[in-house]
């Protein structure tokens, strides 16, 4: 298992060990103590998996408290950018974001803390699944919008498929306007 840090504090790139023989492979998916070494006790309430044809963009996307959810991200085929936006109030890098190409080749995660806005593209048709701490509570969902030009996220597709709900998101200073951050 290689944990490593990322620019956002809290935000975990995790990298599981994977046995390969001529059989195929076998890794540990999640374990709680990996979290638990790195200051992280977080107890999982939910897992969702979704199908994303290739330039699909998903996000982005958060729960406000007290349904707000930290998330463990993975796919389990394919390829996605997966980006986390901090909207933590008070955190040094606030409004900053970051991205990771999570490859089902690499079985490679990202641990995403309660108080950032995540999103995905679809580099190819993809299998993606996370776990959640919180439940999904509609009334506490939010978003920024995926293509706001103060975050200058590079998505890598070119003709991006999108929801309805995602394209009527407001921007990251319409966000802090109306709420200062999560």
């Amino acid at each position: 298992m290689n944990i490593k840090t990322t620019p956002l504090e809290g935000l975990l790139e995790i990298y599981p060990k994977v046995w390969k023989d001529s059989r195929g492979y076998f890794f540990e998916s999640y374990r709680n103590d990996w979290l638990a070494d790195h200051g992280m006790d977080i107890q999982w309430m939910q897992e969702n998996q979704s199908f994303s044809k290739a330039g699909t963009v998903r996000g982005l996307h958060f729960q406000r408290a007290p349904f707000a959810q930290a998330k463990l991200v993975r796919v389990i085929s394919g390829r996605v950018l997966d980006v986390a936006v901090d909207l933590r109030k008070g955190s040094k890098t606030f409004g900053s974001y970051f991205a990771i190409e999570l490859d089902a080749e690499l079985h490679n995660m990202l641990l995403i803390p309660e108080g950032f806005a995540h999103g995905f593209s679809a580099l190819e048709d993809s299998v993606f699944t996370y776990k959640c701490s919180n439940v999904y509570n509609k009334e506490s969902e939010g978003g920024v919008l995926w293509n706001d030009p103060d975050l200058g996220i590079d998505w890598e597709v070119k003709h991006p498929i999108l929801s309805e709900k995602d394209l009527e998101l407001p921007t990251l200073r319409e966000f802090i306007e109306r709420y200062g951050g999560l």
